[in-house]
């Protein structure tokens, strides 16, 4: 079973068009609600790969109650806490060529009674979880070093974290030394606080990482595949992708791959390179299933080639 915590959860709402014109009266040609944030992708992709998740979130209002009722449809058992401000409402805007533009409500701000609960329901719940992914940004109220004090718990209960955020979240909790992080290209360039070009350059920020705590880093680099730095040393994860259609929550079925599949080792990332291979070709934030994923043709090697140049450099 793998538990995720969500913080700062979201109804996610993604509306397909030709193009984006500023200015125009835009009509879709296909719409979608789905429940968001990053640690709810993460259990949607646990549940439609046919496996046990909790998810653990914060709701609020309307929108929180929505977002409850659709995790149920996916049948994600849901440990919420009650808070006093409205759940958030994010709108994509996806494009035939891949193109995503989204915007992202700020969201509620959590009282200190409310983040007490929402660790304390953690600790609760936490008890038989193979896995805890804590994931994505926190919101307001919550300080920077939340995300460390749940690591620290989760550790002396014996449970393994693997946390997926950034910024000044991801710096803090290093110290607590999480079992896995998953930083994206530009998070990844961000918490060592340079570009990166090359492959090496992310295996060299990676590394750095694990001397600042972390256990394993799980780097998703978009078209250039995936990275897994651990005590073993740099394996590098790839796959063809026909054709991009959305890449929103394409990290988190990642994320996802990777946990069940052990959370550790050359097989987990080769699980998480298919995931997120076969998210990216599914509308809206839809997590794929056993039948997406397809043939295997995810190529996973320790010979990472160090100087292949990032599609998209990060900065």
């Amino acid at each position: 079973m793998i538990l995720t915590v969500t913080p700062n959860p979201s109804l996610d709402r993604t509306y397909e068009i030709p193009a984006l014109d500023r200015g125009a009266v835009l009509r879709a040609t296909a719409d979608r609600i789905d429940p968001g944030g990053k640690g709810v992708n993460v259990s949607r992709a646990i549940a439609a790969a046919g496996h046990r998740t909790l998810a653990v979130l914060p709701l609020g209002g309307p929108a929180g109650a929505a977002l409850a009722g659709l995790l149920g449809a996916e049948g994600i058992e849901v440990a919420g806490v009650q808070v006093a401000g409205q759940t958030r409402s994010n709108i994509s805007v996806a494009e035939p060529d891949g193109t995503l533009t989204k915007i992202n409500a700020p969201g509620p701000e959590l009282t200190a009674e409310e983040s007490a609960a929402l660790l304390a329901t953690v600790g609760v719940r936490l008890a038989g979880a193979d896995w805890i992914a804590c994931c994505g940004s926190l919101p307001r109220g919550l300080p920077p070093e939340w995300y460390a004090e749940l690591v620290a718990r989760a550790h002396r209960a014996g449970a393994r974290i693997a946390l997926d955020t950034s910024g000044p979240s991801l710096t803090a909790a290093l110290a607590e030394r999480p079992d896995v992080v998953k930083p994206n290209a530009e998070e990844l360039a961000q918490a060592v606080g340079r570009p990166l070009a090359t492959l090496g350059d992310a295996v060299a920020a990676a590394e750095e990482l694990r001397a600042a705590g972390a256990r394993a880093v799980l780097a998703s680099l978009g078209a250039d595949g995936q990275l897994l730095v651990d005590e073993d040393g740099a394996h590098y994860g790839s796959a063809p992708v026909a054709a991009v259609r959305s890449n929103v929550g394409a990290g988190d079925a990642s994320l996802a791959g990777f946990l069940a599949a052990g959370g550790t080792g050359r097989r987990a990332l080769g699980a998480a390179v298919a995931h997120g291979a076969a998210a990216v070709q599914l509308p809206g934030s839809l997590m794929p299933t056993p039948k997406d994923l397809g043939p295997s043709a995810v190529r996973v090697t320790d010979e990472v080639p160090l100087d292949r140049v990032l599609t998209e450099p990060a900065r």
